[in-house]
């Protein structure tokens, strides 16, 4: 019996020695270090949860005009130095907050050391929720607004993503893309 015991034991060692890599793989990838293909956003939303091919918008011609691929920091705003995110306005906030490099799809790849990329719930979190990376949700004032905008994580996929889908159709006007009139064309409820 007990040889069977150090035996099974044995087994059991060689198996996960064995099985480290893929492991080690997951976590990376769950580390930010390997851009997920999709990701789904507004899990909790009334109108359903999004599918969001984040692939798709990182190595085809999703810019405005349609002529290159998306910049990480079009979303990811936070992934470069401080001095870089103040040109584009409302943008301020770099994480972590002494950065010094700008978050690319190479970077990502290449360096070790580069910053973990967060989701934007880090920051933009569900209204009456604290944020993982900030003391509250940030708020902003939009250039022609008097008014100022707690920037939840539905007000930021809202402005981001539907202002960007909003500059497509008016740039191209062939395009497929759907904008911020068309809720359901994004938003999918989860079949019953």
């Amino acid at each position: 019996m007990k040889v069977l015991t150090i035996l099974a034991a044995f087994i059991f060692a060689i198996f996960l020695v064995s099985s480290t890599p893929t492991i080690t793989a997951d976590v990376s990838a769950q580390d930010g270090k390997k851009p997920p293909e999709v990701i789904t956003l507004g899990a909790e939303a009334k109108l359903g949860s999004i599918k969001f091919n984040h692939l798709d918008h990182i190595t085809k011609n999703r810019s405005v005009d349609g002529t290159t691929q998306l910049a990480c920091v079009e979303c990811h705003h936070t992934a470069q130095p401080a001095a870089e995110a103040v040109k584009h306005p409302p943008h301020k906030t770099a994480w972590p907050a002494d950065r010094t490099t700008t978050l690319t799809a190479e970077l990502l790849e290449k360096d070790p050391n580069a910053p973990a990329v967060n989701v934007c719930r880090d920051c933009h979190a569900r209204a009456d929720t604290k944020p993982k990376l900030l003391p509250e949700i940030p708020q902003v004032k939009f250039e022609g607004s008097a008014d100022v905008t707690i920037m939840t994580n539905q007000q930021a996929f809202h402005h981001n993503c539907g202002t960007c889908h909003d500059e497509v159709a008016k740039k191209r006007p062939d395009t497929t893309a759907p904008t911020s009139k068309k809720c359901m064309q994004c938003h999918k409820k989860a079949a019953a």
